[in-house]
C-alpha cells in the first residue's frame, strides 16, 4: 500500500478546490439555497467539464475510469466548500451503479443516460442502506437509484414522485418516496453493498472537509476577536478546544483515506474500513461543530452568520449514511466483539 497521494491526485483535488472557492463562496451558497435549487449557476457544468461527475465511470462510457482514491480528496474539498450540488450521490453512488449495470450488459439501453449524466445533463441521486429513509436531492434530481429488497433500481423522478421533507440542512432537498413493486429498471449488474460502501465513504470524506473548514474559520475568528485586551484565541481554554478538534480531524482523515483504498481495491474488509472511517469522521465533525459554535460565542447562534452553513452541513453529515454509534457497532461485529 502506497500511503501517499500521487501528484495527479493532488492536482485533481487542487483544481476542484480552486473551482469551488471561486464559484461557491458563502454568498453563493446562500443564494443557491434561497432560489430552491441548491445549485450555483454553471458550477455543475464546470464539474462535468473537469471530469468530476464521471470520475468513477469507465472510459468507454465517457468517464475518467478513476477510483475512490482519486476522488476522496475531491469529496473532502466538497465538504470544505459546503457544496450543495449532489456530487456524492450522483458521481460516487448512483452513476457508478448505473454504469456497472450497463457494462455488465444487463441494461445496455441505459448507456445514453450514463453519457448524459457524465456530461451533467442528467442529475442522479441515490438511497442505499444505511442511508436514511428519505432521499437526498430527490426533489431536484431527474432519476433516483434506490435499494428495493436488495436490488438497485433506477426510477425516474416523475415515477418516484418525491414529497419534500424538512431537513436541518435545507441544501439537502430531502424527499420521501414510495416505489411500487416492479417500478423502474432493475440494475442487476450493480452491487448494492459496493454502492453502500461508496456512500458511507463519501459522507465521511465530506465530514472531514466540513470539520477542517470549521476549524480554519474558528482559528481565524479567535485570532481577531479581542477580549480583555488580547485575542480570545490566546487563552488556554480556547486553545485546548481547538486542539481537540485538530486531533479529531487528524485521527479521522487517515481512516477515510484507508477506506478509500479498501473500496478501490475491493478489499474483503472494506465494509469494516468504511465504518471505522465514518465513525471517526462523524465524531470529528460533531466536535468541530460544537467547538466552533462555542468559540464564536453569541454571533455563532446568528443564522445570518456564515458559520451556520457549515454547522448545518456538518451535523447532517454526522448522521447521514449511519451515525458514529451505528458504525462502531458494525466495526465491532466485523471484529467478532
Amino acid at each position: 500500500m502506497h500511503a501517499a497521494f500521487t501528484e495527479t491526485q493532488e492536482m485533481f483535488r487542487a483544481a476542484v478546490r480552486d473551482l469551488l472557492a471561486d464559484r461557491r463562496p458563502p454568498a453563493a451558497v446562500r443564494a443557491a439555497r434561497e432560489d430552491g435549487t441548491g445549485r450555483v449557476p454553471g458550477l455543475w457544468e464546470a464539474l462535468a467539464e473537469m471530469g468530476v461527475l464521471g470520475a468513477l465511470v469507465p472510459e468507454e462510457l465517457g468517464g475518467l475510469g478513476a477510483d475512490e482514491i482519486d476522488v476522496v480528496g475531491v469529496l473532502e474539498e466538497a465538504g470544505y466548500a459546503a457544496c450543495g450540488e449532489p456530487l456524492a450521490e450522483h458521481a460516487v453512488v448512483a452513476l457508478p451503479a448505473v454504469a456497472a449495470a450497463v457494462t455488465s450488459g444487463d441494461v445496455a439501453e441505459l448507456a445514453d443516460l450514463v453519457t448524459g449524466a457524465v456530461a451533467g445533463r442528467v442529475t442522479l441521486t441515490a438511497r442505499v442502506p444505511p442511508a436514511g429513509r428519505f432521499v437526498a436531492h430527490a426533489t431536484v434530481a431527474d432519476h433516483l437509484v434506490l435499494d428495493v429488497d436488495g436490488v438497485l433500481v433506477l426510477v425516474a423522478a416523475e415515477e418516484a414522485a418525491p414529497v419534500p421533507e424538512p431537513s436541518l440542512d435545507p441544501g439537502r432537498h430531502l424527499g420521501a418516496v414510495a416505489v411500487d413493486p416492479g417500478a423502474g429498471v432493475a440494475l442487476r449488474g450493480a452491487d448494492p453493498s459496493r454502492a453502500a460502501e461508496r456512500g458511507v465513504l463519501a459522507a465521511a470524506a465530506q465530514a472531514v472537509g466540513v470539520a477542517r473548514r470549521l476549524l480554519d474559520d474558528t482559528v481565524a475568528y479567535v485570532s481577531e476577536r479581542r477580549q480583555f485586551g488580547k485575542p480570545v484565541g490566546s487563552y488556554q481554554a480556547v486553545k485546548h478546544h481547538l486542539a481537540d478538534v485538530r486531533l479529531g480531524i487528524e485521527f479521522a482523515a487517515p481512516l477515510v483515506y484507508r477506506a478509500a483504498w479498501s473500496v478501490a481495491h475491493r478489499d474483503p474488509e472494506a465494509g469494516r474500513d468504511v465504518s471505522a472511517a465514518k465513525a471517526a469522521a462523524s465524531d470529528a465533525v460533531d466536535l468541530a461543530c460544537r467547538m466552533a459554535l462555542q468559540c464564536h460565542g453569541a454571533i455563532g447562534y446568528t443564522a445570518e452568520y456564515d458559520l451556520h452553513l457549515w454547522l448545518e452541513r456538518g451535523w447532517t453529515l454526522a448522521a447521514d449514511w449511519g451515525d458514529a454509534r451505528w458504525h462502531r457497532r458494525r466495526v465491532a461485529a466485523h471484529l467478532g466483539l
